[in-house]
């Protein structure tokens, strides 16, 4: 049973959300919060599993909700619930420790295999969709390193993880780094999780952050 605290600003928002939840097996919802401070403190105080997480409220807002959840050193990982189309900050939750997101108008179905994910320790998404997500904000990334690929954790990498990190980077699933790179996708395993250890990075979402920070992986060109 993996236990989920629901994290919006708005009552009925929350109030289909618990709906869903309530009617899984595999989930239990053990709490809600209309705002970022009380989700801190909720969190804190019952130690969900999960926290999905909306963007925009009033006061603390959920990025940097999610922020101090992260830093906390807790258990609980936060899943971003936005509309993309509308919502510019998704790129900052998501470097502020957010293990992925969801469109708030996902399918029921989509959402529970989404905090199944998380829950276990993966990213939400996959590394294809990530890519497009930050594709659409790269000019808006701040913080980016003047010397590309510069960053003292990712000189701790050896030349294979160096590689593989670059492939994250560019969105490419664990077969076709495989295929690429011609290994076995148990050994991309392996260097995959050696990749986010080293780096410190909680999964596959924070490892494409970090390759876009420090020039790794850049934006496909647009067409216009």
């Amino acid at each position: 049973m993996t236990t989920v605290l629901i994290v919006d600003d708005q009552p009925l928002q929350r109030f289909g959300f618990r709906m869903l939840l309530d009617s899984a097996t595999t989930t239990e919802v053990v709490g809600e919060a209309g705002h970022g401070a009380e989700a801190v403190r909720q969190v804190a105080e019952l130690r969900p599993d999960v926290v999905l997480m909306d963007v925009r409220m009033p006061g603390m807002d959920g990025i940097e909700a999610t922020r101090r959840i992260v830093a906390a050193g807790g258990r609980s990982r936060v899943l971003i619930l936005t509309t993309f189309d509308l919502d510019e900050y998704a790129h900052a939750a998501l470097r502020a420790g957010a293990s992925g997101f969801l469109l708030k108008d996902a399918e029921p179905e989509e959402l529970l295999a989404g905090i199944r994910a998380v829950a276990s320790g993966d990213a939400v998404i996959a590394p294809g969709l990530t890519r497009r997500l930050l594709d659409a904000y790269a000019d808006r990334l701040p913080g980016r390193q003047a010397e590309a690929g510069r960053h003292p954790c990712v000189d701790t990498l050896t030349g294979r993880e160096h590689e593989v990190l670059v492939a994250i980077g560019q969105g490419w699933s664990n077969g076709e780094i495989a295929e690429r790179l011609v290994l076995s996708e148990s050994t991309v395993k392996t260097h995959v999780g050696r990749v986010l250890a080293k780096i410190g990075a909680r999964d596959r979402v924070q490892a494409v952050i970090l390759a876009y920070d420090i020039g790794l992986a850049r934006p496909h060109p647009r067409i216009t």
